[in-house]
C-alpha cells in the first residue's frame, strides 16, 4: 500500500473508531480542522509507525512539524524513503 492510501487509511479507521466526524481530507487541510482530536491524532501517529516502521515526528524533527494534512503525508514519504528507515 502506499504511503498516501496508509496514512488515509488510518485517518478514517481512528475517526471511525471513536465517534468523530472526519473532514475531507486534502492536501491544504489544516490538522486542526481533520476531526480528530489529540488521542486520535496520536493513535494515528503509533499505528503509522507500527505499519510504516517510521517515526519521522520525533522531537528532534518538531521543529518541522507539518501543518496540512499534505504535508502530514510528505513527511511520511519522506521518512520512508530515506536510507535510514531503510
Amino acid at each position: 500500500m502506499k504511503v498516501r492510501e496508509e496514512v488515509i487509511a488510518h485517518f478514517k479507521q481512528v475517526a471511525q473508531d471513536h465517534d468523530r466526524q472526519l473532514a475531507p481530507l486534502t492536501d491544504d487541510l489544516s490538522l486542526l480542522d481533520t476531526g480528530l482530536d489529540s488521542l486520535g491524532f496520536a493513535i494515528v501517529v503509533t499505528r503509522l509507525e507500527t505499519a510504516l516502521g517510521v517515526d519521522p515526528l520525533t522531537a528532534d524533527e518538531f521543529a518541522n512539524f507539518p501543518m496540512t494534512f499534505g504535508g502530514f503525508i510528505r513527511c511520511y514519504e519522506a521518512a520512508v524513503q530515506s536510507p535510514a528507515s531503510k
